[in-house]
Order: C-alpha cells, then structure tokens, then sequence
C-alpha cells in the first residue's frame, strides 16, 4: 500500500526495522528537550503528515522498550489517526514513572501501525440471540 506523506521534521521518515515488523516508530521532532515529571503527559510533535485511503486507519501505539524500562506510554493508546486528517501527528505521551522523563528531539517515542477497518450500520432490534457467555464479563470466562 501506498501511503502519502509530508516529511518536515529533521528526520528520516518511519521504517519497519525488520520484514516482519507491524509497526514504524514515530521520532519525536522537537526544538528543545521535553522533561516529563511523575503523571505529566504532553503532546509530542513528530513533523509528518499523511493521506490515508479510505478504510484505513493509523494506530499510535506505544514502544514497549519505553514502557517496561522507564513507564513512558501513549496515554491513549491505541490513538487513531482517521484517514480524513491531515494535521501534524502527534503522540500524547505520559509518564507513570516515579523520576522525570527527558523526551529528545530524534528520540523514538511510539509506533504506528496501519490497520484496515469496516465501519459499522446499526440494526436495532428488541432482543439479541443468546450464547454461553451472556452477560458474563470482566473475568466471567475463568482465572
């Protein structure tokens, strides 16, 4: 698939590292360091726009390196870039650590994954068939 995009941060532009990889990471492109404290959270400008085609989204996800070793995550992940957006990509990143967190401009913040979706059409009934679960949830599948 081709995606289209404007590059106007310093850096490359997002790459899988492996064949196999799902995701690109995002690099945060900042004009000075970002020192996130204990909870604090910012949006981190990453200088690239897209064109997604219809039935597309793009996903920010968090880096998991970031988030076992120093409990750096994208608070709302996965955030949904929708295909119609145009605007500069921006990753809402927060610190559930207990020290600071020094966010660099360059440095990997998060990953971006594009995912194909179906949206929905409601059908409103007055009853929905049953099944073995029912209304069995949070844990009502077993330990």
């Amino acid at each position: 698939m081709i995606v289209k995009i404007i590059n106007t941060s310093k850096h490359q532009l997002p790459s899988y590292e492996t064949l196999a990889s799902a995701g690109m990471d995002l690099r945060a492109n900042i004009n000075e360091a970002i020192i996130l404290k204990p909870l604090e959270r910012a949006i981190i400008k990453t200088g690239l726009f897209i064109a997604l085609p219809n039935g597309y989204e793009a996903q920010v996800r968090p880096r998991s390196g970031l988030a076992a070793k120093k409990g750096i995550t994208v608070l709302n992940a996965p955030g949904t870039i929708d295909a119609d957006y145009r605007g500069e990509i921006g990753v809402i990143l927060v610190n559930l650590s207990n020290e600071n967190f020094t966010v660099n401009d360059g440095e990997r913040i998060a990953q971006l994954v594009i995912a194909q979706y179906t949206q929905a059409v409601w059908e409103e009934v007055e009853i929905l068939e049953e099944t073995k679960r029912g209304k069995g949830g949070f844990g009502s599948t077993g330990v």
